[in-house]
């Protein structure tokens, strides 16, 4: 089987959403923010070669969207022909639903 390399791109919403988490966590430990950052980040990467390591999103239940679990943090990705797209980092415990309702305008 053919080795395939996908490119990861992350959605503004995305990054935007990183970006809220790291600043939250760093408010009471900016040691323990960058390592969530550190983790997040080397786990988007690695998609690059392993895009179908995450489960399918059962909300969503679409073979290409999936997900994996960083801590307490859900980060949601589409597989497609030669990217990755990065469509969120949610808390766990976030409204799933408004978050779906909220995709198609922003992305």
């Amino acid at each position: 089987m053919a080795h395939r390399t996908r490119r990861v791109v992350w959605t503004p919403r995305a990054r935007d959403g990183l970006d809220d988490i790291v600043s939250y966590i760093a408010e009471d430990s900016p040691n323990a923010a960058k390592r969530v950052l550190d983790v997040v980040l080397r786990t988007a990467s690695s998609l690059s070669e392993l895009s179908g390591r995450g489960r399918v999103v059962p909300e969503i239940a679409e073979e290409s969207v999936r997900e994996v679990f960083i801590y307490s943090y859900r980060l949601m990705y589409e597989v497609l022909n030669d990217e990755v797209r990065v469509l969120a980092i949610l808390h766990g415990a976030r409204d799933f639903d408004r978050w779906l309702s909220e995709r198609g305008n922003t992305d």
